[in-house]
């Protein structure tokens, strides 16, 4: 599935509630969801900076495709961690940086999540993004 068709479906379930305070639950619930981190990758090498909470994020390459790994100390971020994996993974380095990250827009979060929790999520955008450019740059070289 293509990263618009991706942001579409996790907008349309998050419409689905009436309230903010319903979306907030659902978007804890899909913490849940989160597959659990191997605590070797739980090192400050792997910490989001401008996250008020503690989350690590780790990506591995398979094939030419990015899959992300996260993990947080705190409920709600770890499922907007689970969003942004969703998003994210399973996409070419490339599809990345050629897309707009600005997802809390797309997806209204910001208007349900606080500030501190929205620098949070663009600090994770900021760092997928980093390692996509690291990525697309391995990928020049293997092909020169």
């Amino acid at each position: 599935m293509d990263i618009e068709n991706k942001i579409k479906q996790i907008k349309e379930n998050l419409e689905l509630f009436d309230d903010d305070l319903q979306k907030y639950e659902y978007i804890i619930d899909l913490g849940k969801e989160l597959k659990k981190l191997d605590v070797c990758h739980e090192k400050d090498e792997n910490l989001v900076l401008g996250c008020t909470s503690r989350v690590w994020l780790v990506c591995e390459q398979s094939e030419d495709k990015l899959i992300f790994y996260a993990n947080s100390n705190a409920k709600i971020v770890k499922g907007l961690v689970y969003i942004l994996i969703t998003v994210f993974s399973g996409l070419t380095a490339k599809e990345i940086l050629s897309t707009n990250l600005n997802i809390l827009k797309q997806l209204k979060l910001s208007e349900i999540i606080t500030p501190n929790r929205q620098s949070g999520v663009n600090g994770m955008l900021k760092r997928i993004k980093e390692y996509s450019l690291a990525f697309s740059k391995k990928e020049q070289y293997a092909s020169i």
